[in-house]
């Protein structure tokens, strides 16, 4: 394989544009750390190796499009080149109905069976009874109070969240099965391609289908109306759904937070006084 272009980096990763020796294009994402990425808190191969495993699993059910995994090992992720092009309405009512079928495959469980990370982050994916319990005990209190520990939080912004936790249960809407979702679907994660939209960069698991929806929301994903139509006339959702936004956007705001610092912090206060308000 040979580099053509550096693409800049993110996080712990320097992100290239390459060519194989069969003249295809590869995306190739590298570790930016020499050694690993330990010294951020994880090692690159995990990185990598979960990165990849939620890849194949969200393409098992052949709803939604994702990139081949071409390669994986301890230094570099190298998936199918993607071109892209201007986001359409009509690729947005598509990809409504994808995502709609993506979660109606379904998940084994609340978690996944390979470890999970948020860029170089570490994030427990191991299964628990019910989505509340997973959701506030895996993705919302760690990242929280690991905030607060870089700084970032306060004693009582920490308190504030943990009492939107004990809501969860109350206020999550109407039991569901866990659904295979992508976990990280802000807008950058979807390509618009010629044919349709493609999903990178995943932090999969089996959660709950709104998780996908709001994150779509938190930081505007073209053509999001017609996404939610689409997805809503293929898979209707429970009463409630929108007020339930802020609910499932705690974690990706809590991790914002651990990543970027306070910059985020009233973003994440406000969710949480939003859930204790339903």
């Amino acid at each position: 394989m040979r580099i053509t272009r550096d693409l800049g980096g993110g996080h712990a990763w320097t992100l290239h544009e390459g060519v194989l020796g069969d003249g295809r294009r590869v995306f190739v994402k590298k570790s930016a750390v020499k050694k690993s990425t330990a010294e951020k808190g994880a090692d690159a191969s995990a990185v990598f190796g979960s990165e990849a495993a939620g890849l194949r699993w969200l393409a098992e059910p052949g709803a939604v499009a994702v990139p081949e995994v071409v390669a994986v090992d301890g230094g570099a992720l190298v998936l199918e080149w993607i071109d892209t092009v201007p986001a359409t309405a009509g690729a947005a009512e598509r990809f409504g109905r994808e995502l709609a079928a993506l979660h109606a495959a379904g998940a084994a469980d609340f978690g996944a069976p390979w470890p999970g990370y948020i860029a170089e982050l570490p994030m427990s994916n191991e299964p628990a009874p019910d989505w509340p319990s997973f959701y506030t005990s895996r993705r919302v209190l760690p990242f929280v109070r690991l905030a607060r520990d870089r700084g970032a939080l306060s004693a009582a912004d920490v308190e504030l969240v943990e009492e939107a936790c004990d809501r969860v249960t109350e206020v999550a809407g109407p039991a569901e099965p866990p659904s295979r979702i992508h976990g990280d679907l802000w807008s950058g994660n979807l390509l618009w391609s010629a044919d349709g939209v493609v999903l990178v960069d995943p932090a999969a698991h089996g959660g709950h289908r709104e998780t996908d929806l709001a994150m779509l929301a938190l930081f505007g994903a073209p053509h999001l109306n017609t996404i939610l139509a689409a997805y809503r006339e293929a898979a209707p959702l429970a009463d409630g759904w929108r007020e339930r936004v802020p609910l499932h956007q705690l974690h990706p705001l809590a991790v914002h937070v651990c990543l970027f610092g306070e910059a985020y912090r009233g973003s994440l206060l406000t969710a949480a006084g939003d859930v204790l308000a339903l």
